[in-house]
């Protein structure tokens, strides 16, 4: 027996790993299919919950659900592929292939793309920005004119780490363009059908048909389970839908290449060096380490979907988790596998001093710099990572040091005797002061009207007594938002449809809204120094 496989019986492993999915093995709700491969032998299936919940089918093996942006690395492949037949090079400028682009800062190429080093703008969240809901129908030519729109960028290419949907995108028209095919016909000739993916295929709207197609789901404001979909025309930044049986065959062949050995051999270094470091991502491959071990795969969330395929290849695991509901979290569940398959006590490793520090820690952070802004709370009596960028649990890499279980946030914390916290994010310091739990007043000089006729954004922002709301207008949609001041001239946004319900366990925001005499600037983590001048 080797070093690490002291996870107990068979049987006391399926126990292990069905007591995590127990939330979801319930007759009237969605769920998931987890398979847990060890040195090439399946040692887990577990299929939990319905894949139709009004006619009360279970979801199987054979179950097809969007696997959202684990499409990003069949992008990659296919752009590789065509990279070595010559029709394209990873170092083309992107505005080469896509003229309608518009010119940006720095030259923008093809690997920045596949890398998440762009600088790019990612138009998911300027549209979310916008008042555009995930599930309102968005074609493709209103993605093409959002990007077209937002010339600005969050940094120059290759400086930073940013996931950009907006990227992917611009990578599946190329790849199309340079083809001339369309994307599924090339994944079909060059990677699912030789490996005999047969269920795997990108699905542009979800009112097509195909066969064992599950539905996806969301909670409604009453806690309701409501059918979700993707209301964009779905591309190669997350179109792609399939089952985990043919997601098992992805991973062998990552492990064992049958198709795109050298390109998946590229794929798996990391695509970008920042600030001296490497990047944890690759090309459309993350590459993190967990409990001392390596792993290597991707992760995929959209309206009413979650996915995590990922293998640790020093422990021969291969993990595949397709769920049809959004309220679970895959990333963090393969790691609970791993502590099951290693026989560890399940939950992010840190020492009972550490988990102490981390709860007594518990507050809104803000570093001046950037303005960026982070929450710790508890949730369920465990230390969580909270803001705009969703929830993550915390976990200790080395005595002190902290870092959200996230794929690629490469952010480590260090708690300081003052209370405040020291990061590094790419060897770059940041200093996080903690907010004062009493809010400042309002910014007196707030009120009034912003905007940028360049990228089509306008904001009003209105004092009402106590309150400050903030209604931001693109070309597309309208979004009502409620302001909190947590420090000087700095708000937090909700959408209003938000913040009329209760405070969540653990607080989240759309944005940072920092007041200047002169403008607005808006701050997510995906959308930085979004500046609208005062307008009048």
């Amino acid at each position: 027996m080797a070093p690490d496989d002291t996870g107990g019986s068979p049987a006391d492993l399926s126990a292990r790993i069905d007591a995590l999915f127990a939330p979801w093995a319930k007759p009237k709700s969605p769920g998931a299919v987890v398979v847990v491969r060890r040195h090439g032998r399946e040692i887990h299936r577990g299929c939990y919950g319905l894949a139709q919940l009004p006619h009360r089918i279970p979801l199987s093996g054979r179950s097809v659900m969007r696997i959202a942006s684990q499409t990003k690395q069949f992008t990659v492949l296919l752009a590789l592929m065509l990279e070595t037949e010559g029709k394209l090079s990873l170092q083309d400028d992107v505005r080469r292939h896509l003229p309608w682009l518009p010119e940006f800062p720095r030259k923008v190429t093809l690997q920045h793309l596949a890398a998440n080093v762009s600088g790019l703008r990612d138009y998911v969240e300027i549209m979310e920005l916008g008042g555009q809901s995930p599930l309102s129908p968005a074609p493709r030519a209103m993605l093409r004119r959002v990007i077209r729109e937002h010339g600005g960028v969050n940094f120059p290419a290759g400086d930073d780490l940013i996931y950009c949907n907006a990227g992917f995108l611009l990578l599946y028209e190329v790849i199309e363009q340079v083809a001339g095919r369309s994307f599924n016909e090339l994944l079909r000739d060059r990677i699912t059908g030789p490996l005999g993916m047969s269920q795997t295929l990108l699905l542009k709207q979800d009112d097509e048909i195909v066969p064992h197609l599950a539905d996806h789901h969301t909670k409604g404001p009453d806690g309701a389970w409501r059918r979700a979909w993707a209301g964009e025309e779905a591309n190669g930044d997350g179109g792609i839908v399939s089952s985990v049986d043919d997601m098992l065959i992805w991973l062998a062949n990552l492990n064992d290449p049958k198709v795109g050995g050298a390109e998946l051999a590229r794929m798996a270094r990391p695509g970008a060096t920042i600030n001296g470091r490497p990047s944890p991502y690759g090309l459309g491959l993350v590459t993190t380490e967990y409990r001392g071990h390596r792993s290597i795969g991707h992760g995929g969330a959209m309206a009413g979907a979650r996915s995590e395929g990922v293998r640790f290849p020093d422990l021969g695991l291969d993990i595949v988790i397709l769920a049809n509901t959004d309220d679970i979290a895959p990333f963090s569940l393969a790691r609970r596998i791993v502590d099951a398959v290693l026989g560890r006590p399940p939950g992010p490793p840190h020492s009972a001093e550490a988990g102490a520090h981390l709860a007594a820690a518990a507050g809104l952070y803000h570093d001046e710099a950037t303005d960026d802004v982070f929450a710790i709370a508890l949730k369920d009596g465990v230390p969580v990572l909270g803001g705009n960028g969703g929830k993550a649990q915390v976990e200790e890499v080395e005595p002190g040091v902290f870092q959200p279980e996230r794929g690629i946030i490469p952010l480590r914390l260090g708690l300081r005797p003052d209370g405040d916290i020291d990061a590094d994010w790419f060897g770059r310091r940041r200093h996080y002061r903690r907010l004062p739990g009493m809010a400042p007043a309002l910014p007196a000089d707030a009120a009034g009207r912003y905007g940028d006729p360049a990228i089509a954004l306008e904001a009003e922002i209105v004092l009402e007594g106590e309150t400050a709301r903030l209604r931001l207008r693109s070309s597309f949609a309208v979004l009502d938002a409620v302001l909190r001041p947590v420090a000087p001239g700095l708000l937090l946004a909700r959408p209003a449809t938000e913040a009329d319900g209760p405070e969540p366990e653990v607080p989240s925001w759309l944005c940072a809204v920092r007041i200047l005499p002169d403008a607005i600037v808006i701050n997510n983590d995906r959308t930085q120094r979004l500046r609208l001048p005062r307008l009048g």
